[in-house]
């Protein structure tokens, strides 16, 4: 696990590199985004096994405030400090261009819709874990979309969260594939296997 050492505040996040990695192999590449109150560290334990299970590089910055400022209605300081973590990544390892993900729960899973549609040019998948909302400043290219959710989600419930976004991102043509579960505001081990297979195929 590395610090990315971009910020000067105890804000900064995380690479996590598979003991796998070989430079002569691109490897494919999750940009993990954490909800709410929570750090990029942290965010890692649900996708650790399967990374060097598959050989993926895992990329986890920490928000510049307490949640993403896309959630907020705002793009600004915290796609500035992501830009500058995706190019220091770019810069020392060999990544699949084919294979690129925005992912994350609650915030971070709004955060990674909202990201992985206004730059579908570079993120070819998006996996988003109970999304709350989806703030596209812009549509670029056609990424895959992943979208899981909680039928007994108290902190956002599934009636007015997903089953909203979803049929809305489908109406403008999106392939999602959408996963419902009977739980609460979690993410089951479950499903996140099946979002890192799905994403792995290119599917």
């Amino acid at each position: 696990m590395l610090p990315l050492g971009l910020a000067g505040s105890n804000r900064d996040g995380a690479l996590y590199v598979p003991v796998s990695y070989r430079a002569e192999r691109p490897a494919p590449l999750v940009v993990v985004l954490h909800g709410a109150y929570g750090t990029g560290r942290r965010e890692l334990s649900r996708l650790l096994p399967l990374a060097d299970e598959a050989g993926i590089l895992l990329l986890a910055p920490d928000s510049r405030e307490s949640t993403w400022d896309a959630v907020m209605g705002v793009y600004g300081p915290d796609v500035a400090f992501l830009d500058r973590a995706l190019e220091q990544t770019f810069a020392r390892y060999a990544v699949d261009p084919a294979r690129i993900a925005a992912e994350g729960f609650s915030d971070g899973a709004s955060y990674a819709l909202s990201l992985g549609i206004t730059n579908g040019d570079l993120f070819t998948h998006a996996m988003a874990f109970s999304p709350g909302l989806t703030a596209a400043a812009a549509r670029h290219g056609s990424p895959k979309l992943f979208i899981s959710h909680g039928t007994r989600d108290e902190v956002l419930p599934i009636d007015r969260c997903s089953r909203r976004i979803v049929p809305m991102l489908r109406r403008d043509g999106y392939d999602v594939l959408y996963q419902e579960f009977e739980g609460p505001h979690i993410v089951p081990a479950p499903i996140v296997r099946r979002a890192v297979d799905w994403f792995l195929s290119g599917a």
